[in-house]
């Protein structure tokens, strides 16, 4: 299977690194997560900025289910794989 790119969409730096921290302890996961502030449009404010935990998943080996669930614990959620 190719490769997949997981973007989980949080609403701030706090939930996004616990959310890493989460991926990288309890989930296995070997490559590390990027974090990624995300504007919003038209938005400079920090504020009102999404952040965005990006992992890779070379293998297709994460579930996406699980994935949404950890981000929805997070009030986030997880937006659909890119190949």
């Amino acid at each position: 299977m190719s490769d997949v790119r997981h973007v989980l969409v949080l609403p701030d730096r706090d939930a996004a690194e616990e959310v890493a921290e989460v991926l990288t302890e309890e989930y296995g996961v070997t490559q590390q997560p990027q974090l990624v502030r995300d504007a919003l449009a038209g938005e400079d404010d920090a504020e009102d900025a999404q952040w965005l935990v990006v992992l890779e998943d070379p293998e297709a080996t994460c579930d996406p289910t699980a994935l949404d669930t950890l981000a929805a614990e997070y009030e986030g959620w997880l937006e659909p794989a890119r190949p």
